[in-house]
């Protein structure tokens, strides 16, 4: 606890209670599918820990695992791996909520021995940012377009995280095609907009779901989990609507 603040472990067997943070209907097929990964075994060691005021008002979450399990193009060995942190209410960044989840994450790496802590940054959407991790002591460790690899050693003698290259993947898919997997609830809807989309405009996509950890972590874009490639190039490596899909297909149409 943090002044008025509880952060809770949820767990498979209270994750009914405390939701998935992001997605608050239950009944969503996007809140379904992520309950059912984070249960997977494929995800032991995941954790989830959601920031709470003591009044019942969710204020934030993190989501990390052991780094071999990463769903995201990094090579890292034994270190705690933050995949997702969100804090989107303002009051809960004034109270330091993100330090404090952080902070958790960093004394669960040294209960388990781990040589530390690492995540993926980025000043553009759907990833933190590298301002708080910089503020609490990380450094970058490697460098591939606009994302960042960032860690905080807890053994000095351990090996640096690194990215794998996605770039060297990407010519791998000719033709239309969407990568993703059940990590992000955002993608159940975006998937379905997309596919739909494609259909209208008579476009065959080929879409490929990624259902390993492993496979996200040679996945063709940085974000690891969403990347929609046509003829080898890559044009979204996020979650996107409807409205971003279509003017994605109006720019294709005028090459």
């Amino acid at each position: 606890m943090t002044g008025q603040i509880n952060i809770n472990d949820v767990t498979v067997d209270n994750v009914d209670d405390f939701g998935i943070y992001c997605i608050k209907n239950k009944n969503s097929s996007g809140y379904q599918k992520k309950v059912k990964w984070f249960k997977n075994k494929l995800n032991d060691g995941l954790r989830i820990k959601i920031a709470m005021h003591m009044r019942g008002k969710q204020l934030g979450f993190i989501e990390y695992l052991p780094s071999e399990r990463a769903w995201r193009p990094v090579d890292a060995q034994n270190y705690y791996f933050i995949q997702c942190i969100a804090i989107f209410v303002k009051d809960a960044k004034n109270k330091k909520i993100g330090r404090a989840l952080i902070d958790q994450c960093e004394e669960d790496a040294r209960r388990n021995k781990k040589s530390g802590v690492c995540t993926m940054t980025s000043d553009g959407t759907w990833i933190a940012n590298r301002t708080l991790f910089e503020k609490i002591g990380f450094i970058i460790a490697d460098r591939l377009e606009r994302f960042e690899l960032m860690y905080k050693a807890l053994d000095d003698s351990a090996p640096l995280p690194k990215f794998n290259n996605w770039n060297e993947r990407q010519a791998e898919y000719q033709g239309w095609n969407l990568i993703y997997s059940d990590q992000c609830p955002m993608h159940e809807k975006s998937i379905t907009d997309v596919t739909e989309c494609a259909t209208e405009n008579k476009i065959t996509l080929n879409v490929i779901k990624l259902t390993t950890p492993r496979d996200a972590q040679k996945a063709p874009s940085g974000f690891g989990t969403y990347a929609l490639i046509k003829d080898g190039k890559l044009l979204a490596d996020h979650c996107i609507s409807r409205t971003r899909f279509e003017n994605i297909l109006k720019q294709e149409k005028k090459k």
